[in-house]
């Protein structure tokens, strides 16, 4: 500034200058900096850039001014915060965000903060500095493809069902550990394993590509890997199995078809581990049938199989039953030579092919059934022709063909006929009772009971109860004196003495009882099985099946709505066998299975399931008998009215064998001997017997002087029942077998005609199960012990008692199973002994009577001063009685060859004198008065000759 007229000095200049500045510098730095209100950046992992939008740049108005104008720095708040402000140049404000350290996409993808501009203030110690408002800046972390993928799962697998093409069979699935999406999203599979029908997309669905053959193969094995869409690939590629299951076929599944029973073991599951496969249909409900198929055993099942008779007394049948098909024996032989059913079992079952026929003999069973009466007969019939098939006929014997009354079956029904006996009124009388049944046509063993309770006839079948469908009348019978004929398997025609009707089937236990009805009880009792199908139903099941069972137990029926309900319940049926010693062999079973789902028409159709459980063989037990088996008794005993006992120390054993295993020992150096070693062991067990027959060994039994003797009060008193005939005689009846020997004991023969007599032979045999186990034969040797004379002894002191050696009784050896082997008693001289030795002493006799003569000759006047003494003196026999001496044993007899050709010399001489000795021994009252006279002259002369010896 200048004042005009007056020229300034320096000094005045300076300090106006001075003031000027002054003015300047108050005005210095009135603006605060400014920044953008928001930033965007994106920085990469691994990278400390950080790029900014918009870039980051600081204004103040203050510029161009020195300090005021320019930006110092940038300050960051917030908590933690990696990242920094720096300042690029102060002029421009221009600056940049970088990150302190490495940054992980993957922990935290993006940051937000604020931010502020600091100017440098008035100068260069920054006084008076001013900040900006505070920006938010945002920052993105960009990914890095760092990872790869990985399987969720180690491997996969699927089943599928041949034949059948899928949309999808099954999934894989992969991640990736990258944050971005591009990195972390999994772009593409792929099948590493080459040539498979198999296909998979973008998704991880693999699915075939044709039609799979679970023939060709049941199983594909299949690598797969997986990229992400920064083409990284998967660091482990994953297994992936693919099972090919046959076309799905409902059944039941886990169904062992052979199932073996082992007996005494008590009840055996049938389908442990049975479960239905319904193939994934909607079930709604289901029922099952069980059957457990023993035709071919026996009757029906595995019955005990006593007579049919027996079991009428095992089940409390009162007596007066009759057995028409009884097992061919001695005293029952009208069925031998009716073919049999080829035992599968040992009940007797015979077969009628439609040519055979029996007669029963007179007397077995009554002409004219007294009523009331029953009829019962277990009978297989299949199908059969037009005409009639008969099971039992009555019908005149001769000149007429009437029919009194017959059981028979024609067209599948069972008819009996039934004609009354003549009387006072002409009127019709219910005469044929008709039942149609389909059992009588089934193929299949069914138990037939008749009570016939004129004119009330009641049918039980297999235990129930049938009424007649159809009953016609006819006039009762013409009076006749007409024999009549019972015949089985067919009709007698008497007026043209053939048979006819024939019947085609199986029959058993034929059976008539006369005076008395069979009671229900009785007839269930007959009718039971010893085997059959049992279940016992778990508690959280037994409200959701209901279970049904037959008769005879031999089939049950199931019913539910639950699969898995059902399935536990046919996981608790057992097979069942109470029997002993069961029949060996096959049980076929079967299950019949019927379903219904939500849509009918596509319900599934299970297939019966078919196996079989076989009975295995049972440990059969060994009956032995032993006792006294050879003894000696004196005729007078035989003759007696008690006669002598056959049996009277007989025990009756029964034992099993078994194999056992033993342990193996420890070896003395320490080590085990790794062998097994089994060991045989027997052990005497308790079971009934229903048969025992004594049988003559050698000539039958003459009736005229010996017999077989029991009390039959005995036999009674223990249900048994005895028959005897000229061979011997049978005890029958289930019992037990101290039951049995107590019998056995009181068995006694007689004999009242010994002269001719030196010994008798007998066998015994038992056996239990109609002849299933028999026992050994037990063969019984009995002595006659003779004198020369059978008149009584004058002087009894004379007079040598009789003789029973000692026998030893058989021991029981129970190992291995020898009870057979019993010891061999003391040998009692036989029949030849006895007449070898008679004959010695009379030839001793004859020599010492032919030295009486000689000396006779010369003594000629002393027999007649002496014939008065001699007749007083008459010789007595009793003093020379020759006894046979039973201490001589067979073994004595044949110590030596040299004694046995000397015996056989002495045997050949003395023929004669043997028959004379017998016939004096043996000769009757009329002869005695020659006998005596010739003995008197004879006993003269031995007591002359005595005399004069001694």
């Amino acid at each position: 500034m200048r004042i005009r007229g007056v020229k300034p000095s320096a000094s005045a200049v300076a300090l106006l200058l001075g003031l000027l500045c002054a003015v300047e510098a108050a005005k210095v730095n009135k603006h605060k900096p400014w920044i953008e209100n928001t930033y965007h950046g994106i920085v990469t992992e691994n990278d400390d850039k950080v790029l900014l939008d918009p870039p980051l740049i600081a204004l103040d108005k203050d510029a161009p001014l020195r300090y005021a104008g320019e930006i110092c720095g940038f300050r960051i708040h917030g908590q933690n915060v990696p990242f920094e402000a720096v300042v690029l140049d102060k002029s421009t404000g221009e600056g940049v965000i970088r990150a302190k350290d490495k940054l992980d996409c993957e922990l935290q993808k993006e940051h937000t903060f604020t931010i502020q501009a600091y100017d440098c203030g008035e100068g260069p110690d920054g006084g008076n500095m001013k900040k900006s408002h505070k920006a938010t800046v945002h920052i993105q972390v960009n990914d890095m493809n760092e990872y790869s993928p990985v399987f969720k799962d180690k491997s996969y697998k699927a089943t599928v069902i041949e034949g059948k093409k899928y949309d999808s069979i099954l999934k894989v699935e992969a991640v990736d550990a990258d944050c971005s999406f591009q990195f972390s999203q999994i772009c593409s599979y792929e099948i590493v394993t080459p040539d498979v029908p198999f296909t998979i997309d973008k998704d991880g669905n693999i699915k075939n590509t044709e039609k799979l053959n679970y023939s060709k193969e049941r199983m594909y094995k299949l690598t797969v890997t997986a990229y992400d869409c920064g083409k990284n690939r998967a660091s482990e590629d994953v297994l992936v199995k693919i099972n090919i299951k046959p076309t799905c076929k409902p059944s039941w599944q886990g169904f062992n078809k052979r199932i073996e029973y082992e007996p005494g073991t008590g009840s055996l599951a049938l389908f442990p581990s049975m479960h239905l496969e319904t193939c994934e249909e909607p079930i709604t409900s289901i029922q099952a049938s069980i059957m457990l198929e023993t035709n071919h055993i026996g009757k029906g099942c595995d019955r005990d199989t006593y007579s049919e008779k027996s079991l009428h007394k095992l089940c409390g049948a009162s007596a007066g039953t009759v057995d028409l098909l009884p097992a061919p024996s001695n005293s029952a032989n009208w069925t031998v030579g009716l073919p049999t059913d080829n035992g599968h079992d040992s009940d007797q079952v015979f077969e009628f092919n439609g040519t055979q026929a029996i007669k029963v003999p007179e007397g077995v069973v009554s002409t004219t059934l007294k009523e009331p009466f029953t009829i019962s007969v277990w009978m297989r019939h299949g199908p059969g022709g037009r005409e009639k098939e008969t099971i039992l006929c009555n019908s005149d014997k001769t000149e007429m063909n009437r029919h009194h009354y017959s059981l028979y079956v024609h067209n599948c029904r069972l008819v009996l006929l039934l004609r009354q006996e003549p009387t006072e009124s002409e009127n019709y009388k219910p005469a044929e009772f008709h039942w149609k049944l389909d059992q009588v046509c089934d193929k299949e063993w069914h138990h037939y009971v008749l009570n016939i309770e004129f004119p009330a006839v009641t049918l039980f079948v297999d235990g129930a109860t049938f009424e007649p469908f159809l009953v016609t009348e006819d006039y009762p019978l013409h009076a006749s004196k007409i024999e009549t004929q019972l015949t089985i398997g067919a009709c007698w025609q008497g007026g043209s003495a053939l048979m006819t009707q024939y019947f085609r089937g199986n029959l058993a236990g034929l059976m008539i009882r006369s005076g008395k009805l069979e009671n229900k009880k009785v007839i269930d009792c007959l009718y039971t099985c010893k085997e059959g199908l049992d279940v016992q139903l778990p508690e959280e099941v037994a409200s959701a099946v209901k279970v049904e069972f037959n008769p005879n137990q031999s089939s049950l029926t199931l019913e539910g709505d639950d699969i898995e309900s059902f399935e536990k319940v046919m996981q608790h049926i057992s097979y069942l066998n109470s029997r002993q010693f069961p029949t060996p062999g096959i049980r076929h079973l079967r299950v019949t299975t019927t379903v219904k789902c939500f849509n009918e028409e596509t319900c599934i159709s299970v297939p019966d399931s078919e196996g079989y459980v076989m009975v295995l063989q049972p440990e059969e037990p060994k009956i032995s008998l032993s006792g006294i088996d050879h003894f000696a008794r004196g005729a007078v005993e035989f003759e007696s009215t008690e006669g002598i006992t056959l049996f009277p120390e007989l025990r009756i054993v029964s034992t099993i064998t078994r194999e056992v295993e033993v342990e193996a020992e420890t070896e003395t150096d320490g080590e085990d001997d790794p062998t097994v070693q089994e060991t045989v062991v027997s052990e005497e067990i308790m079971h009934n017997l229903d048969t025992c027959e004594v049988t003559v060994v050698g000539d039958e039994l003459n009736g005229d002087h010996e017999s077989l003797e029991v009390d039959l009060a005995q036999i009674q008193q223990r249900a048994l029942e005895m028959s005897s005939s000229n061979v011997g005689m049978v005890i029958t009846g289930v019992n037990s077998m101290a039951n049995y020997e107590q019998v056995l004991h009181l068995i006694r023969y007689r004999n009242w005609h010994t002269e001719a007599l030196f010994d008798r032979k007998f066998k015994l045999v038992c056996s239990e199960l109609n002849g299933r186990y028999i026992s050994n034969e037990f063969k019984v040797e009995v002595n006659v012990i003779h004198t020369a004379n059978p008149m009584d002894h004058a002087n009894n002191a004379m007079v040598q008692p009789q003789f029973i050696n000692q026998v030893q009784h058989a021991s029981v050896d129970l190992s291995g199973h020898n009870l057979a082997n019993t010891h061999q008693a003391s040998v009692v001289p036989s029949a030849a002994t006895i007449v070898i030795v008679v004959c010695v002493s009379f030839l001793v006799f004859m020599i010492i009577l032919g030295v009486f003569r000689i000396r006779a000759a010369h003594q000629g006047t002393m027999r007649d001063q002496e014939h008065g003494k001699e007749n007083e003196m008459d010789w007595d026999d009793s003093a020379l009685t020759i006894t046979v001496n039973p201490m001589e044993t067979y073994e004595d007899q044949h110590s030596s060859e040299e004694e046995g050709d000397e015996e056989e010399e002495e045997s050949e001489d003395g023929e004669e004198e043997d028959d004379i000795t017998s016939a004096e021994s043996d000769s009757s009252e009329d002869e005695g008065g020659e006998q005596e006279d010739q003995q008197g002259s004879s006993r003269q002369q031995q007591l002359e000759w005595d005399d004069s010896t001694y």
